[in-house]
């Protein structure tokens, strides 16, 4: 039986983190959810956040969607990346410390997808590594109006989806990050960065190809 979702307030270095968690009775894992740029009005109720949430707790996930700095209630001022993955850290040791020490996946929409690569290369320096990730619409490369993103290698079983119709984030900046990583790329035809009317292939997409590392 799926419990509903609760709001947490979790102290982190800059202040409060406004958290959405959404667990189940007897979790297998603990799925960490970063949400879109918050300067382009990114929340952790983004519908791409919230269809991962969906599709990691439909796989008996316990779902914990942070809000970046200054976004709802979460304290601080946007860092560019640096602050917002050692606020994602800060808020998996809180979801180990209610859930128990259980398998973590990492999910990430756009800029939470550039996050979650930083997040995963400090976890598998600790020794802990994710058991797997899953990336959309993944901020790397030249973005016109925003930044250059140096997105971190991840490891060849994660799961990158991209939209063929991607004008934010062109399909071209991801494939180039892909390709010396021997890296798949999912493209959903006709998709744009935000998957307006394809939600459910990323839905589609994770639950039918989560096979986790042992």
């Amino acid at each position: 039986m799926r419990a509903p979702g609760e709001k947490l307030l979790i102290d982190g270095p800059a202040g409060q983190i406004d958290t959405l968690m959404e667990c189940p009775d007897q979790p297998c894992g603990i799925a960490l959810v970063a949400h879109p740029h918050p300067i382009g009005g990114g929340a952790n109720t983004n519908k791409v956040a919230y269809t991962l949430a969906r599709a990691f707790l439909s796989l008996g996930y316990a779902a914990f969607r942070p809000n970046f700095r200054g976004v709802g209630d979460s304290d601080g001022e946007h860092d560019e990346g640096n602050g917002e993955t050692d606020d994602l850290l800060v808020v998996l040791t809180e979801a180990k410390r209610r859930c128990g020490d259980l398998p973590v996946a990492l999910a990430g929409f756009s800029f939470g997808a550039y996050c979650q690569t930083r997040v995963a290369r400090r976890l598998a320096e600790s020794g802990c590594p994710a058991q797997r990730l899953v990336l959309v619409g993944t901020a790397a490369g030249f973005i016109e109006g925003a930044r250059q993103y140096d997105t971190e290698a991840v490891p060849p079983d994660t799961i990158v989806i991209h939209g063929s119709a991607d004008h934010t984030v062109p399909l071209a900046n991801v494939l180039a990050w892909a390709e010396p990583l021997d890296l798949p790329v999912i493209v959903v035809p006709g998709a744009d960065h935000f998957f307006h009317r394809r939600l459910h292939h990323i839905r589609d997409i994770v639950t039918g190809m989560w096979q986790p590392r042992a």
